[in-house]
């Protein structure tokens, strides 16, 4: 089973409704986290070494996370979405957003989902991804 671990800022609004979102998506288990020292739930050097796949909504956000955590970084994937923080927590524009943009990393088996719209499913649906995977400085 895949972890994939969600993290923006505060861990108040994206990271927890993304976490939320794919909660039961089978064959992977979510956490979130946020990169500010105040954040509801802290990123650590420990929920980096858990996660397999590392999803981040902004380029700042992965900028912090491999300065702050490039010790635990330990090959997982690092995703940015590019998603801004002007979403509130379970906004309906932003459940739309994760979706269209999560789905071509995310194993191909669905749920039924209150959250998940089936208008969402082709890889063309996503846009503005990015991927990182030099977490060595080379």
């Amino acid at each position: 089973m895949k972890r994939y671990l969600f993290i923006c800022s505060q861990n108040r609004l994206r990271s927890p409704t993304a976490e939320q979102v794919f909660a039961d998506w089978p064959g992977i288990e979510v956490d979130s986290a946020g990169t500010n020292h105040d954040a509801t739930n802290p990123l650590t050097a420990e929920l980096v070494a858990w996660a397999d796949v590392i999803v981040v909504m902004e380029k700042a956000h992965r900028n912090k996370l491999q300065r702050k955590f490039r010790k635990a970084l330990n090959g997982q994937r690092v995703i940015c979405l590019d998603i801004p923080d002007e979403y509130e927590f379970m906004d309906s524009g932003l459940v739309r957003l994760l979706q269209a943009k999560m789905m071509r990393f995310l194993p191909t088996a669905r749920p039924y989902s209150p959250f998940v719209s089936s208008e969402v499913e082709t890889p063309s649906a996503v846009c503005g991804v990015s991927t990182s995977l030099d977490t060595n400085g080379e």
